[in-house]
């Protein structure tokens, strides 16, 4: 997504850093003891424990994606990325948590609403992410080969992930801090991995 479109991904940038600094300032202030009312969701503590956990499972889904790209002799069908879209991709770790993982939630409605809410975001999530499409010169072009397929799984798995570490036990005040911790590990991970294997293409 708009790789070839660095004034873009700056723009992005900024945007989703004015947005964390709206989310600070309300989790300080719950921190404070003085919440606001209109606070932005899961602007509230977590455990270090809880936020260690997120982050190590996502780390394992991470792995298991790279094993499995390996064994199925995906890798070198991997796209390249620029060192611009890897941070940009570190900002998304917040931006995409506190849309998915903390506005489309189905609270109070029992916990049959809560999962099926959990399961058609990550459905909505996974779709989103231009591995099954891709919109190039105008033209909207469908992929459904292995890698596709493959690389959209681990994505809605990723997504049931990051909402089970909001509303597990370890997370009583629905936190979104171990949800960013997890995906800020996997994209982190992901950056990494590109990296190592040569499929960083430059700055920007």
């Amino acid at each position: 997504m708009g790789q070839d479109s660095p004034l873009l991904l700056l723009g992005l940038l900024a945007a989703t850093g004015y947005i964390a600094k709206l989310w600070l300032d309300d989790y300080r202030a719950t921190r404070r003891g003085t919440p606001h009312p209109r606070a932005l969701p899961g602007a509230t503590p977590a455990s270090s424990n809880a936020i260690a956990i997120a982050a190590l499972g996502a780390l394992g889904l991470l792995a298991l994606e790279t094993a499995g790209e390996s064994a199925l002799g995906l890798t070198e069908k991997q796209s390249d990325m620029t060192v611009l879209f890897g941070l940009y991709t570190l900002a998304a770790a917040f931006g995409e948590e506190l849309i998915f993982r903390g506005f489309l939630v189905i609270e109070h409605r029992g916990r049959g609403g809560l999962i099926a809410g959990v399961v058609g975001a990550s459905v909505l999530f996974a779709a989103l992410h231009p591995f099954l499409w891709q919109w190039r010169d105008g033209v909207l072009h469908v992929h459904l080969g292995a890698k596709a397929w493959f690389s959209t799984a681990l994505v809605f798995a990723s997504s049931l992930w990051f909402y089970a570490v909001r509303f597990w036990k370890l997370n009583p005040s629905r936190s979104l801090l171990p949800c960013i911790a997890a995906h800020l590990a996997k994209n982190l991970g992901v950056f990494v991995i590109k990296y190592a294997q040569g499929f960083v293409s430059g700055w920007w």
